[in-house]
């Protein structure tokens, strides 16, 4: 199976294959359709690219789609939002990977779920190229810029790509604008945590995640403040909830964890950084099962609300901030 950063080699082998692109991150989706479509490209230059939403995938359009060009020895087809495909011309999908056309790249873009699964799974079954395209777990974040920066030629520690998270949150588009902008800005020169803080001082303190800390030890005030200024300083709603929720998840995590694992041991069972676990620790008193059952519910609450069940998203955040820190004093 492919990663989300592995890529189609640009020679003949991108011609006469079907690549299916599954994942709910819109970015590494979006960098997997370009690498595809720049390998048809290298194979040849003047292939023709055709791009079209499956539900508009007709009966008889995808033998129209792979057919050969007048205009252009090869052509790249990209078919996407594979959940909303018709049930007749997933049959022909399924059909057409058994056996492609030597000369097209037929590219599948699902965005994972159930909807539309068992056509995912028959493709695979048919012997498709899979690219999985999930975005990395919060603890994975650093290694994901880390990645990200030495791909394009450049150096940074995962102790200043984590200050970078914390700088600009978890949304992976920024945080590859902002590895890019480093890069740009330090002429190549290895990225510190001190050029961290010189590019994003002002961002650092007021980050989702800057919310989420002040919200789970109880904080009140903090979490208020911090919140506001984020909000003024362009984090969008979203990103607040999510940090919200991570938070939550690691300490029930860690609550629930055995007892007597070794820190690396427990970090892995957890599913964060050893260094995590100090922070970990410090949160989780005060806390009952009770308290994060409540957290938990306003946080869903809230992501609910921010997403069109409510008026105004910075009053449903702040209604979250009240409501987690009251539960934290349960029990």
């Amino acid at each position: 199976m492919a990663t989300a950063t592995s890529s189609v080699r640009p020679d003949r082998e991108a011609l006469g294959a079907v690549t299916l692109v599954v994942g709910a991150d819109e970015l590494l989706s979006e960098r997997a359709i370009a690498a595809a479509v720049a390998a048809v490209r290298a194979a040849d230059a003047d292939a023709d690219l055709t791009e079209l939403d499956a539900a508009t995938l007709v009966p008889g359009a995808l033998a129209e789609l792979t057919s050969p060009s007048l205009f252009a020895a090869s052509r790249a087809v990209v078919v996407r939002n594979l959940d909303t495909v018709p049930p007749e011309s997933a049959d022909a999908l399924i059909g057409y990977a058994k056996a492609p056309q030597p000369d097209v790249a037929l590219v599948l873009v699902h965005k994972g779920g159930q909807k539309g699964k068992g056509t995912v799974d028959k493709l695979k079954k048919a012997g498709v190229r899979l690219v999985t395209t999930e975005a990395p777990k919060t603890w994975e974040l650093p290694k994901f810029v880390v990645r990200e920066v030495r791909s394009a030629g450049g150096k940074i520690d995962e102790e200043s790509a984590a200050l970078l998270v914390d700088s600009v949150g978890s949304d992976l588009r920024a945080l590859a604008g902002a590895a890019s902008q480093l890069l740009s800005d330090t002429g190549g020169e290895p990225i510190t945590q001190e050029i961290v803080r010189k590019y994003f001082a002002g961002r650092a303190e007021v980050t989702s995640f800057k919310v989420a800390d002040a919200a789970v030890v109880g904080h009140t005030a903090e979490a208020l403040e911090q919140l506001r200024w984020a909000l003024r300083s362009g984090v969008v709603p979203v990103l607040v909830t999510s940090a919200l929720a991570g938070a939550l998840r690691g300490l029930i995590k860690f609550a629930g964890a055995p007892r007597g694992l070794r820190d690396a041991d427990l970090a892995r069972e957890v599913g964060v950084a050893p260094w995590k676990l100090k922070s970990l620790r410090g949160q989780l008193r005060g806390w009952t099962p009770d308290g994060l059952a409540a957290a938990v519910q306003a946080v869903a609450q809230a992501d609910a609300d921010i997403k069109g069940a409510a008026d105004d998203p910075e009053y449903a955040l702040e209604r979250m901030i009240l409501a987690i820190t009251a539960a934290r004093t349960r029990g």
